[in-house]
């Protein structure tokens, strides 16, 4: 304990300037986690934090209910979907940007790239309705080129959404995501790749030998953390885009959440089922922390 206060003493300047954001998570991170003891009792709006324990019987419920499997369905299909072609997309975006060799048009590019990222889901269901609705405008130009006689429910098809969710996903994320992985890339030592034109290496050997082993720990580290978020399935955009007719394929946890925990005032219940939902999480970046750490020699702890 003295070895660690001796280290605090000499690194105070450091401390000093974290300790904003350490009070800062102290508060908003940590404090109200105390909330989660209603997951455990049946708490009604007024009464004391401290009454009406019913142990369990919120996380028993949620196995019980009828629609469970379907829920967990929809909420591992799209998270796998998400992570499936998710995960990859600005790996190949970030690669296909490190050989550009314009500087202008490379920034160009990149900027283009991560811009959707910082549209709101409510803008991006805007674009989605006009573009996919029933008088949208893939529907006029598939009718005009001949291909389709009358217009395709895209967007009241079920189904149609896994696609559209997913695909939208992407093409928000990918550009943001590619910044990690050239930030990576710029980390790499320019002689490697002078002793691999030498070796004889082509664009793809480099790539493959130099490239790729490069950024190896930066995609374990965020496959780590992508595997304990694989419950995440979304929010916004299956509220925003989803309808009653597309209900059984959008209907996930976070949402059943929302409609069960916010909207019919069961707090307790909904609590326990996010609750579960985050310890699952946890669970599995420990189980694939583990593995990466046996198999691939990289872990984040």
């Amino acid at each position: 304990m003295a070895a660690v206060w001796k280290r605090v003493r000499r690194e105070r300047q450091i401390w000093l300037l974290c300790l904003p954001m350490i009070v800062w998570v102290l508060m908003f991170s940590y404090y109200p986690m105390y909330g989660l003891l209603i997951s455990f009792q049946n708490y009604v709006p007024g009464h004391s934090m401290f009454s009406n324990w019913v142990g369990f019987d919120n996380f028993i419920r949620f196995f019980h209910e009828p629609n469970f499997l379907q829920i967990m369905r929809n909420t591992l299909v799209i998270s796998g979907l998400n992570l499936l072609f998710g995960f990859p997309a600005p790996i190949l975006l970030a690669l296909l940007l490190n050989e550009v060799k314009g500087r202008a048009f490379k920034k160009t590019i990149q900027s283009l790239s991560y811009i959707p990222y910082f549209i709101s889901w409510v803008v991006v269901a805007n674009i989605l309705i006009t573009m996919l609705g029933s008088d949208g405008v893939l529907n006029d130009i598939l009718i005009k080129l001949g291909f389709i006689d009358e217009p395709l429910a895209f967007l009241t098809n079920g189904n149609y959404f896994w696609g559209i969710l997913v695909s939208s996903n992407v093409w928000k994320d990918m550009g943001f995501s590619a910044i990690i992985y050239l930030s990576a890339m710029a980390g790499i030592d320019k002689e490697q790749y002078e002793a691999g034109r030498v070796d004889g290496l082509g664009r793809f050997g480099l790539i493959r030998h130099i490239t790729v082993p490069g950024i190896r720990s930066t995609a374990v580290l965020l496959f780590i953390l992508a595997i304990g978020g694989i419950l995440n399935a979304g929010f916004e955009q299956q509220l925003l885009i989803g309808n009653p007719l597309t209900q059984d394929h959008y209907e996930v946890i976070d949402t059943y959440v929302y409609r069960f925990g916010v909207q019919l005032g069961n707090y307790s219940y909904g609590t326990a089922v996010g609750l579960m939902k985050s310890l699952i999480g946890l669970v599995l970046v420990f189980i694939a922390n583990r593995l990466s750490k046996r198999y691939m020699e990289s872990s984040i702890f």
